[in-house]
């Protein structure tokens, strides 16, 4: 799904009981407004820059959003049924969070140089929420 500016600010505020965070092309990620989590509601401000990145989830689909051009793409994954083993996470430095989680999302496709048999082949990695980790 494709949108223009102010079409993806709209889709953005417009996202209830998600998780997640968005960065903007003119500055770094401000902890207090770019990211979203215990049932903050997603609010985001037309700023000088753009919205370069979002990803944001709610424990059944995960939203990413990429600026390309002059256009937001909008890409949707299933998350219900990912395997523990196909996540992953990463520490942050969010306060009372500790770490993002992320998601592989693999296929079984046929591979050229493997006879024709299937394979499991990386599709896409998304992000699946934030996660309290061990305090330091």
């Amino acid at each position: 799904m494709k949108k223009n500016e102010d079409e993806i600010i709209n889709y953005i505020n417009n996202l209830k009981e998600y998780q997640g965070y968005v960065q903007f092309s003119h500055r770094p990620i401000d902890k207090a407004k770019d990211i979203f989590y215990n049932n903050k509601t997603v609010k985001v401000d037309d700023e000088d820059g753009f919205i370069y990145e979002a990803h944001f989830c709610n424990n059944v689909e995960s939203i990413s959003i990429k600026q390309l051009n002059d256009f937001w793409m909008i890409s949707t994954t299933d998350i219900q049924k990912i395997k523990t083993e196909d996540t992953q996470t990463y520490l942050t430095d969010i306060e009372s969070l500790q770490n993002i989680k992320m998601a592989q999302i693999w296929e079984e496709r046929e591979d050229e140089f493997c006879e024709g048999m299937k394979v499991k082949k990386l599709q896409k990695v998304v992000f699946v929420g934030f996660e309290k980790g061990e305090t330091k």
